[in-house]
């Protein structure tokens, strides 16, 4: 069996995404992943203690022992609450964007 596994570690913000592979020991958690990566350094505002973290999105918390080529996803919290988007754009009578069918009156 091999010393080191292999992973990367994702961190994706609107306009970009860092993707940073690492090779590290067996027995590496998601936190030592994430730390190892350089990305709370690089970006202050990733919190270890109180973050979102994945492995291929699927929520994992930070004590996950990791596994050769796992991919580590650091989430960042939501801008606006989705129940809240959809309630407003109910009162305000919009139409969703996604999912619909034909509308009301429309020719076939």
């Amino acid at each position: 069996m091999a010393d080191t596994i292999q992973i990367e570690v994702v961190y994706a913000l609107a306009d970009r995404q860092d993707l940073i592979p690492l090779a590290l020991p067996v027995g590496t958690t998601l936190k030592q992943a994430v730390e190892a990566s350089g990305l709370t350094a690089k970006f202050p505002d990733i919190d270890l203690a109180k973050g979102k973290f994945g492995i291929y999105s699927k929520l994992a918390k930070v004590d996950t022992v990791l596994r050769d080529r796992d991919r580590v996803e650091i989430y960042r919290p939501l801008i606006a609450d989705p129940k809240e988007v959809r309630k407003q754009r109910a009162a305000e009578g919009k139409v969703m964007k996604k999912g619909g069918g034909a509308a009301e009156g429309a020719e076939e």
